[in-house]
């Protein structure tokens, strides 16, 4: 019988790539990676990896093992499902992977109505941008991910996941009030092209869609929170596109001005399609929703 514990070693070295990585992966020190691999070719009488400069790689026979280690996974995970299903408690810990807007837009209402409603149920929180949201769900360091899409980039989702739409978020050109367009019906985007911009760092997933709207743009100021460029719009130092769920009304000195086409990004929530079963996941999912609606009636 192989060990789990052992497995989850060579499926974290698989899909980490390092010793190193894969001990932060599953929250422990690389000579217990190197451990547990050890005991594993023990256990199997195969070798799994080899020496790769100072580090290991996986085998052939180490990447066979390893992609079937992901099947043993998602079967574990249906039974611990099934048997939550059964007991019909929503309990255990949920971990939320959610993108900086959505944290702080979504994610208070819904965990005080899931503390509120499941006190059996204890929950954690990671503000991870979409592409690391993705990679922490499916690692198994998430449960849950809120993330959002623009379709000029669809973010690709792995296999073994499903997801819901909670609705659509809409973006406006944010500029100073005393720019030149502060009194404009409706803009397009190469028509604002030479302006001063403020926009999302490199790698996060507002940045590569402005990228593919606006190819060539190079922006002046990199700020990653949509409040701090707003700061920077209201003191006359460029413009941004930002979306309205980040906007919690607009500070003094700034002025939204419609973009024709609308720029449209959806969010959604992602939960690994084998634990759906889990009522603690999907009842997580509910609390989006709600939390989802609740914000818009408010808006």
């Amino acid at each position: 019988m192989l060990d789990l514990n052992r497995l989850r070693a060579l499926d974290a070295l698989a899909k980490c790539g390092t010793v190193h990585a894969a001990a932060i992966a599953l929250h422990c020190t690389p000579s217990a990676i190197s451990q547990q691999l050890a005991k594993l070719e023990r256990e199997t009488g195969t070798v799994l990896c080899e020496k790769d400069g100072r580090g290991l790689r996986l085998t052939d026979a180490g990447r066979l093992l390893a992609a079937s280690a992901v099947t043993v996974f998602q079967e574990v995970e249906r039974a611990e499902a099934a048997l939550a299903a059964h007991h019909a408690v929503v309990g255990g810990r949920v971990t939320i992977a959610t993108f900086a807007t959505g944290c702080r837009a979504l994610l208070p209402a819904a965990l005080v109505s899931l503390h509120e409603s499941h006190p059996a149920l204890a929950t954690s929180l990671l503000e991870l941008n979409p592409y690391e949201a993705m990679s922490a769900l499916n690692r198994g360091e998430a449960d849950v991910a809120v993330v959002d899409d623009w379709p000029e980039v669809s973010l690709a989702l792995p296999a073994g996941l499903s997801y819901v739409e909670l609705g659509i978020d809409t973006a406006d050109l944010i500029v100073p009030s005393d720019h030149a367009l502060a009194k404009a019906e409706r803009v397009t985007l190469e028509h604002v092209r030479d302006e001063r911009w403020i926009a999302s760092p490199p790698g996060t997933i507002c940045h590569d869609w402005l990228m593919r709207v606006l190819p060539g743009l190079e922006a002046d100021y990199l700020v990653g929170e949509f409040e701090t460029q707003l700061t920077l719009i209201a003191a006359g130092l460029g413009v941004a596109l930002i979306p309205r769920l980040a906007r919690n009304g607009l500070p003094q000195g700034c002025v939204a001005v419609p973009v024709r086409p609308i720029p449209k990004r959806r969010v959604m929530v992602v939960w690994r399609t084998s634990s759906e079963a889990r009522p603690a996941v999907m009842t997580t999912v509910d609390a989006m929703r709600q939390a989802w609606a609740t914000h818009q009636r408010g808006r």
